[in-house]
């Protein structure tokens, strides 16, 4: 077994929101080890694929103060209104980027493009990154964890101050530490595909309820929208084998005809939906942040700007005790308390926003329904319902982030 130097941070996952975290700590030069299941670019790599990904302008902005934003932005599409609608009924809600005094209400983004543009930035001299290898163990010394993970057939450690699980819902850092997790399965699918439209998208983000659940269409450059649709399995399997002509047919009539005709449609893809939330957001010299913290139904599209707002809260907690003149110590249980109290509030309104809006829309009882309706015309005529809704682009309890503000990470 090879053993390397001391690391500040050893980062386990190195998806977007880990890649993230590394670049965000590489600025407070910090030594960062980064080790990754699937080599970069990879078909297989769940994290930057064709995915499309609603980006809050605060997580725009959190990766402006990053700098790895003007690289994003050339593919990234505006979303200047949200429409929300209740199919067969008369409810319906609008939000408009300039009635908020903002430029965009956030970007639609492929995940693809991010991946890419965090490439890019993982090239520093202060990021080890291993990949592709796979974590087999955490073992907890008095100052440090050694982390053991397996690449080409051997077996190697890193020690580090701290270590962060970035690995997902179904976390394999997050259970080798002894932290368990809820889940909530919602039975329910998720297929995704990108879609041409009759009629240009002009920047309007969909929301449509439909008995079978949500479906939701995005804008995208050259015209094209991305489609998440909430499917029942059996519903989603017997979709996810028609021919396109009948696929498109099939979510024409979900849909409506708001852009016209869908006239072409790309690859599909279903994943299963559930929420899990991990018992704890930290253990002794452990971190965990986006998925492996929790993981939502995209319904209001929050999940990874929530993990956005994990890494810009650890890289601020760690920040700030770096800056603070005493020595300084990455898995100091004091700062990970501070990351921990941060972050409960901000999830706990998130998921219970996000699993209330799952449950009132499949609710089939006509009374539900109607106020539900209701509901959706009262928060369309009320400016501060809206402005409470815009706040979920910063977060919705608690302190915000600095670099969510658009603020450095670093106070001079």
């Amino acid at each position: 077994m090879a053993a390397d130097s001391m690391k500040h941070v050893a980062i386990c996952g190195g998806g977007l929101v880990g890649a993230t975290l590394a670049v965000a700590l590489a600025q407070l030069d910090l030594e960062v080890v980064l080790i990754e299941s699937h080599p970069f670019g990879a078909s297989d790599q769940p994290s930057f694929d064709e995915r499309t990904t609603a980006l809050s302008n605060g997580s725009r902005r959190v990766f402006e103060g990053l700098g790895i934003w003007p690289a994003i932005e050339r593919e990234a599409t505006p979303i200047r209104r949200i429409h929300v609608s209740d199919k067969g009924r008369f409810g319906f809600a609008r939000i408009r980027a300039e009635e908020q005094g903002l430029e965009q209400l956030g970007h639609v983004v492929v995940n693809r493009v991010m991946g890419a543009a965090l490439w890019q930035r993982l090239q520093s001299p202060r990021i080890e990154v291993i990949t592709p290898a796979r974590v087999t163990g955490l073992d907890l010394q008095d100052h440090h964890r050694v982390v053991t993970f397996e690449r080409d057939g051997e077996t190697h450690s890193i020690t580090a101050r701290l270590v962060v699980a970035a690995d997902g819902a179904r976390s394999a850092v997050r259970e080798a530490v002894g932290i368990g997790a809820s889940t909530w399965d919602y039975d329910q699918t998720a297929v995704i595909t990108n879609v041409l439209t009759q009629r240009f998208h002009d920047y309007v983000a969909y929301e449509r309820f439909t008995p079978t659940g949500p479906v939701a269409l995005l804008p995208l450059s050259d015209g094209r929208c991305g489609v998440v649709w909430t499917l029942a399995p059996a519903v989603a399997q017997e979709v996810m084998a028609l021919n396109d002509h009948d696929f498109l047919m099939r979510l024409q009539n979900d849909f409506g005809f708001r852009l016209g005709r869908l006239t072409r449609v790309g690859q599909r893809h279903a994943y299963p939906l559930s929420l899990t939330r991990s018992a704890a957001h930290t253990s002794d010299r452990l971190a965990i942040v986006g998925n492996a913290a929790q993981a939502l139904h995209p319904i209001a599209g929050q999940g990874f700007n929530l993990g956005l707002r994990d890494v810009a809260s650890l890289a601020e907690v760690l920040a700030d005790a770096r800056a603070g003149g005493q020595p300084f110590d990455a898995g100091d249980g004091l700062l990970l308390q501070r990351y921990r109290d941060w972050r409960e509030s901000d999830r706990n309104e998130i998921v219970r926003f996000t699993d209330g809006l799952v449950r009132v829309f499949r609710q089939p009882f006509a009374p539900v329904k109607l106020l539900r309706d209701v509901g959706l015309l009262a928060f369309d005529l009320l400016p501060s319902a809206k402005d409470a809704m815009s706040q979920l682009s910063l977060g919705a309890a608690g302190r915000v982030p600095r670099l969510a503000r658009g603020a450095p990470l670093v106070m001079r």
